[in-house]
């Protein structure tokens, strides 16, 4: 059953809410600093108004004494909830980091925004304000009117005078949070796009220097950086104005508060030692208004990360782990399949359906953005703005646990993304190296000889996203880590357009082993060699299947129209497009 505590809480909110019994603490804590606090105020009376008349000094040693063990004590509990907080700061991270990552990893395939590095700056804005000076401001916020009471008990007018800079503090911290929240999260906004830009960029740094273009990049940053720094700046001016302020403010009470004791000692109605314990309360007091106002950019920071947070799990919710599952056979279905992107005005894929049996290879043609690699894609399930019904086995693709389908899957994209390790390490897809089936791995993409030749052999480390290999390398090694353990659906988004002719003619032999053990391959190719191998053919022009079915069905019904696209044109007249 349920607990009623979770019930319309958000995933994260929910995870806050696991950590309420140490906010309690956090928060008894307070109570024992804050209520000792007073200590001072009632030192200064008793030093005043008794050891000063008496002369006694046994009292004034027995009054220190008592006074030092409260600030012991004081001083433990300060630290003390420091330590629970940074305790409990660490167990929030360590429940989240991972589903974090997954979120905004699903996220990154879905086209969003997010990417890892903002979602766990996110993370990690919230988990240093849980530990940082506003949440003590926060926990300590609720003592001011009890500061305010107890100066109102000293005299009226000084509690009055309290209540009044309490007010105006208050005023100001609202003031604040309405003028500064909105600049402080588009400045924020605008040095995150800025800084993405130029990283994006830089990526292609070879492109750059090759022909010249770093003084337009340069130019095009230059635009970008500007704005943000602007913004940035205008933000930052209007809370120090603020903070300006809020330091006149503070300063004022002090003085006012001091100079207005002191005219009620000159009336006689109130005591020199409660003049300065007045003062005193009236600083405790107005000290965590004055705190809040200080840190409101960090709880501005932090409600948007938790805003942004709060969103990327809810768009991306955990997936059931204990869901096991029978490896599938390789099975594809797609049925009245729509597969869409952010900022298009028609859909990739249109209405696209296939069935492709287990054991199957299945070579997708068409003209460049017709929608073949986003098929690929909807293929393996990592694109997400699709509606139709994908299913691998007769299930749902997106209802399998990604964890145990992955070893059943291999995937190369068109553009081969390696990582930094060892060639090894990226054939056995960054797990425990199984030296067999790297072995056969590389031996089937036709890499085995080639890497013996390297000085450490399959030690030898690539750099980083593979930039000490050349293309038609990255490629091959892309190639044996998608067959790496014998997976039932190999998808090959144009496997042979860095290859050459051996290289080819190793994929071929790839493909022909993969047929023989009735795995199930995807083939996205242009050339005919590649064609040889499949048993069924799907020609996709403008995201739509114009013909699919078994490979010589295709091709015989593909000649007419290469037949007749080959024929003269009279002028004006456009030929017929050939898949």
């Amino acid at each position: 059953m349920k607990n009623p505590a979770f019930i319309d809480r958000s995933e994260l909110a929910a995870t806050l809410w696991v950590f309420r019994k140490e906010f309690a603490v956090v928060g008894i804590l307070s109570f024992l600093s804050n209520l000792l606090m007073l200590a001072p105020t009632i030192y200064m009376l008793q030093v005043f108004d008794r050891v000063l008349v008496s002369r006694s000094e046994l009292t004034l040693l027995a009054i220190s004494l008592i006074t030092l063990f409260l600030f012991g004590v004081m001083a433990c509990s300060e630290w003390l909830r420091s330590r629970v907080l940074v305790r409990t700061g660490m167990r929030f991270d360590e429940r989240l980091s991972t589903r974090v990552f997954n979120a905004s990893f699903e996220a990154r395939l879905g086209q969003s925004s997010t990417s890892p590095s903002r979602a766990f700056g996110d993370l990690m804005q919230i988990r240093q304000f849980m530990t940082g000076s506003g949440i003590f401001a926060i926990f300590d916020a609720p003592w001011a009117p009890i500061y305010i009471a107890v100066t109102f008990l000293l005299h009226p007018w000084l509690g009055v005078l309290a209540l009044i800079f309490a007010l105006i503090q208050a005023a100001l911290a609202w003031f604040g949070h309405r003028r500064t929240v909105a600049p402080a999260e588009d400045a924020m906004k605008a040095i995150t796009e800025t800084n993405s830009y130029l990283q994006g960029k830089l990526r292609n740094a070879e492109v750059l220097e090759s022909m010249g273009m770093i003084g337009n990049l340069r130019n095009r940053w230059a635009t970008r950086h500007e704005a943000s720094t602007a913004k940035n700046t205008s933000a930052q001016a209007l809370t120090n104005r603020i903070t300006s302020l809020s330091k006149f403010i503070r300063y004022s009470q002090q003085s006012l508060s001091l100079g207005a004791g002191a005219l009620l000692v000159i009336d006689g109605q109130m005591s020199p030692g409660a003049m300065i314990a007045a003062n005193v309360l009236m600083g405790r007091a107005l000290a965590p208004i004055d705190q809040l106002v200080s840190t409101w950019k960090g709880f501005a920071a932090c409600k948007s990360a938790f805003g942004r947070l709060d969103a990327l799990l809810s768009e991306h919710p955990v997936r059931d782990m204990a869901l096991k599952r029978v490896g599938p056979s390789g099975a594809i279905t797609l049925r009245n399949v729509f597969a869409d992107a952010p900022g298009r005005t028609s859909p990739i894929l249109k209405d696209v359906s296939l069935t492709v049996p287990a054991g199957t290879v299945l070579a997708v043609l068409g003209p460049s953005g017709s929608g073949k690699s986003t098929l690929a894609r909807v293929m393996v399930g990592i694109w997400f703005d699709v509606t139709g019904d994908v299913h691998l086995d007769g299930l749902p693709i997106s209802s399998w646990n990604r964890m145990d389908l992955g070893p059943h899957l291999g995937y190369l994209p068109q553009d081969v993304e390696l990582f930094e390790g060892t060639i090894a390490e990226n054939i056995a897809r960054l797990g425990e190296v199984d030296s067999r089936l790297v072995i056969e791995a590389a031996r089937s993409s036709g890499m085995h000889e080639m890497i013996l030749r390297y000085p450490k052999g399959y030690d030898t480390p690539i750099g980083e996203a593979g930039n000490l290999l050349s293309g038609g390398q990255r490629q091959r090694i892309g190639l044996a880590r998608a067959i790496y353990g014998d997976p039932a659906l190999v998808v090959l988004d144009e496997p042979n357009a860095n290859l050459d002719d051996a290289g080819e003619v190793a994929l071929l032999n790839t493909v022909r082993q993969l047929k023989a053990k009735g795995k199930t391959v995807i083939l996205i190719t242009h050339r005919p060699g590649a064609i040889a191998v499949a048993d069924r053919l799907v020609v996709l022009q403008d995201g739509k299947v114009m013909v699919e079915g078994p490979k010589d069905g295709v091709l015989a019904a593909l000649r007419p129209q290469a037949t007749q696209a080959s024929r003269p044109q009279p002028p004006f007249e456009s030929s017929p497009q050939v898949a």
